[in-house]
């Protein structure tokens, strides 16, 4: 409760008497005499009393009112006038506070808002503050190291040459670096970050451990009492430490491993901090530390001991479940090993497709390999092969696209099919469309005559190839396998099926059996019965 002390300056304060409005400004800004402290309320009477030119209100405003304070203050623009005489008078943190104020305002100074003149105030500000030691200032202005506007004189023209452009930014760019740098050693985490990413982004290792192995150790040191406490991953701890915490914790987990600084606990460490960090991609990693094993399924020599694959399951798991296709992957070439007591090849071929459903290609070339060398357990076992192995060589697998050459044939026009279309006419076309649209999927797939007319297309077409399998009605053929390649084929061929589409195709159907349908064939098109046989 206010004394009657107080109640008077109030009363002065709001009849605009400048000495009362510092004095209520103060006992609001350090609380006490029966008023509590309140920076807001503070802030409000100093402004009232520097409006007076009362310079010790000024000198309060730059000593003591934070930066979000003047920010939530209804002008930010006018409170700036103050940090400014407050620093023309020899106040650092005021400097320090006008440029936070002006340079990363929340829409009401940020950006072009600002006033150039009040700008241009502002980086000298902080060149000063830079200057004389304050680490704060000096990440500051590397962040807006080019915040400065041009100053033109008279009427220039408005073409620079390209070179001299050139230099300026690159003037400015070293500007940027050399204040990051100084900010950095000054211990400002933010500009030690920075300085790794420009390291990590120019595969400079030697500079990135230098900056970013400090920040990782002392993270770890942080959390390794949380960390003990903890059997599963964290939402709250990923939280506090932020995606790029979590990033350098794995980024510098994965230099070491090649580094000749190696340390095996400090590695693992890293690690399972990311990875209890809730980072899919630590979570990866540190089962793939465990399983002693790389991304592609080969041993590693590195740290000490054996593999632990119990605990490399439980954070590959996770990290498939995330959506990481590499996970599964290595989580199948674990169930394949021999010298893992839990070894699986059931569990393996599950992992191993879950992979390959995910666009992993390796996954694909092994599915694909797996399907051909089983292809005479199961008869569709060459249709699944053709399938992984068209995934795979979409995405650049030579030896998926070499066997698949091998076992399927691409789509090629068949002469006489091509000879009996160009004879065809219209009435034809109404009096025999099965007929004409079995010699059109001949002109595109390449069919013999037998396998065009005979063909069962409701059991042929598998979305990726077609299955020209005729033997049960003409023993001479052979199966085989063609491949959909190109949008037009898959859209020609849908249109066809949409033709036989509840239709049997059989003998019993409405085409007859194989005499019925050549003797069709020969009447239709004559000319093209002669070029057909000659084939």
């Amino acid at each position: 409760m206010a004394k009657r002390e107080d109640l008077a300056i109030i009363r002065a304060a709001r009849a605009g008497q400048g000495a009362a409005q510092l004095a209520l400004g103060t006992r609001y800004l350090f609380g006490g005499n029966g008023l509590p402290q309140s920076f807001s309320t503070a802030l409000h009477w100093l402004d009232r009393a520097a409006q007076q030119q009362e310079s010790e209100a000024w000198m309060l405003i730059g000593s003591h009112i934070p930066l979000e304070v003047a920010r939530a203050a209804a002008d930010p623009l006018a409170i700036c006038v103050w940090y400014e005489r407050a620093f023309d008078a020899g106040v650092m943190q005021a400097g320090l506070v006008l440029a936070q104020l002006v340079l990363t305002g929340n829409g009401q100074l940020g950006g072009e808002q600002v006033l150039p003149g009040l700008r241009a105030k502002v980086i000298k500000v902080l060149e000063t503050a830079a200057n004389a030691g304050v680490a704060e200032a000096q990440w500051l202005l590397a962040q807006h190291a080019d915040s400065a506007p041009a100053v033109t004189v008279g009427r220039q023209s408005p073409a620079v040459p390209v070179s001299d452009t050139k230099a300026e930014n690159k003037t400015e760019q070293d500007a940027t670096l050399k204040w990051t740098a100084r900010a950095a050693d000054a211990g400002v985490m933010q500009a030690q970050q920075s300085l790794a990413q420009l390291a990590w982004e120019k595969a400079d290792w030697p500079v990135f451990l230098e900056r970013a192995l400090p920040l990782a150790r002392a993270l770890s040191e942080q959390y390794v009492d949380i960390l003990a406490q903890l059997n599963v991953p964290s939402e709250t701890l990923a939280r506090q430490l932020g995606e790029e915490n979590l990033s350098l914790l794995l980024r510098c987990a994965q230099i070491l491993q090649t580094s000749d600084a190696f340390d095996a606990a400090e590695v693992q460490q890293f690690l399972e901090l990311a990875a209890y960090g809730d980072d899919k991609a630590a979570q990866l990693a540190l089962g793939l530390w465990y399983a002693r094993m790389n991304s592609d399924g080969q041993r590693l020599l590195v740290g000490s001991g054996s593999a632990n694959y119990k605990k490399a399951i439980r954070w590959l798991t996770l990290a498939g479940e995330a959506g990481l296709a590499d996970a599964w992957y290595a989580l199948s070439r674990i169930y394949l090993k021999s010298e893992f007591s839990q070894r699986n090849l059931v569990d393996m071929q599950r992992h191993l497709e879950h992979a390959a459903e995910m666009g992993h290609c390796a996954a694909q070339l092994e599915c694909g390999l797996s399907a051909w060398r089983n292809r005479r357990e199961q008869l569709a076992n060459d249709v699944r092969a053709v399938y992984w192995l068209q995934k795979a060589a979409a995405q650049g697998s030579r030896e998926a696209a070499d066997l698949l050459d091998k076992i399927a044939d691409g789509a090629r026009p068949a002469p006489w099919a091509e000879a009996a279309r160009q004879q065809l006419t219209r009435e034809q076309v109404k009096a025999h469309p099965f007929l004409a649209a079995r010699i059109e999927l001949a002109t595109l797939f390449g069919l013999s005559r037998p396998e065009a007319l005979l063909l069962d297309l409701n059991q042929a077409d598998c979305g990726h190839c077609l299955v020209v399998d005729i033997r049960t009605l003409y023993a001479r053929s052979k199966r085989r396998l063609i491949q959909i390649q190109t949008g037009d084929e898959r859209q020609a061929l849908s249109r066809i099926a949409r033709l036989f589409e509840d239709v049997d195709c059989g003998p019993n159907g409405p085409e007859g059996n194989y005499r019925q349908r050549l003797y069709r064939f020969k009447t239709a098109l004559p000319a093209a019965e002669l070029e057909a046989d000659a084939d």
